[in-house]
């Protein structure tokens, strides 16, 4: 570890998104929009999910987990990011960058595996309608919830060991904003490459282990509603999955394109992980109240109810 070796390694520099401080700042007001937005927008998400009895279903009960799950995630990045581009010294300590990259990949992970998880709901919902209620349980919805949660915190203390034995000499600059494995890689003395490669194979393992059920999910959802005679049966059926497949290609296009393509420290690093930790967390509760009929519904009914009691 970089305190083993080289104890006068203690921090990072993060090169952030720019040096111009105009630039800096229009980022900010930027960056600090997407956060209130995101903040805002989950937390709304989570109080109509628990406030409407009429969104007491097993898709509601992971679409508020996704909110919570997206309100931790920008949680671990933006703040720190805002603070940065405030700041002429973007420094972030050993331990700091460590427990970022624990909490990116947690977070990241135990989301990737409820989008699973929610695919099978669809499914669920769509293929077996007259039994939906009997497969998606309240009690098997809490223990997938809780199974991704176990399951992506044992990925994740898995990837942190991978940077804990890493030796840091003399370089210390991380071109990104934010802590992540493939930009610490380059920065080692170590040899670094039985890490990447466990780096690499625990991404496909992750990826492919949560993105197969959706692909398979969907596949078997398309042919359901290809074999339902009916347009507006059709439009239906299609309609309850539509938000789920947008969240699906945000998410999983700009994470699997950080975590399996090399780095570079160009653009489309940033880019791509902007994508996922910043504004994919923004876009959900959007996605999901503007295209959702019963979400729109239940705001209505719980703003009437806001302004009832402030009467």
């Amino acid at each position: 570890m970089a305190w083993r070796n080289h104890s006068a390694i203690t921090e990072f520099i993060l090169t952030g998104l720019s040096d111009d401080p105009l630039i800096q700042a229009l980022l900010f007001v930027l960056f600090l929009g997407i956060y209130l937005l995101t903040m805002t927008g989950n937390l709304m998400m989570l109080l109509v999910i628990r406030a409407d009895s009429h969104l007491h279903t097993p898709m509601y009960f992971f679409l508020s987990n996704l909110s919570f799950l997206d309100l931790c995630f920008s949680s671990v990045t933006i703040p720190k990011l805002l603070k940065d581009l405030l700041s002429e010294k973007k420094s972030i300590s050993i331990e700091g960058c460590l427990a970022q990259v624990f909490f990116i990949f947690i977070t990241a992970g135990t989301e990737a595996f409820l989008l699973s998880m929610m695919a099978y709901d669809r499914y669920a919902a769509v293929c077996h309608p007259l039994l939906y209620g009997q497969i998606m349980s309240n009690e098997l919805c809490r223990k997938l919830v809780l199974l991704s949660w176990g399951l992506a915190s044992l990925s994740s203390l898995v990837i942190v060991l991978l940077a804990v034995n890493l030796d840091f000499c003399e370089a210390t600059t991380i071109h990104h904003y934010m802590c992540e494995l493939p930009s610490l890689f380059p920065l080692s003395c170590s040899d670094i490459s039985i890490n990447v490669d466990i780096l690499i194979c625990s991404t496909l393992l992750h990826g492919l282990g949560t993105f197969l059920p959706i692909f398979f999910s969907y596949a078997r959802i398309v042919s359901t509603i290809l074999s339902v005679k009916s347009t507006t049966g059709r439009s239906k059926a299609f309609n309850t999955c539509s938000s789920h497949l947008i969240a699906v290609v945000l998410f999983f296009g700009s994470g699997l394109v950080r975590y399996l393509m090399p780095t570079s420290g160009s653009s489309l690093d940033l880019l791509s992980s902007l994508q996922y930790s910043a504004v994919t967390p923004m876009l959900n509760p959007l996605i999901y109240s503007l295209k959702n009929k019963e979400v729109k519904a239940a705001v209505k009914r719980t703003l009437g109810k806001c302004l009832l009691y402030l009467e």
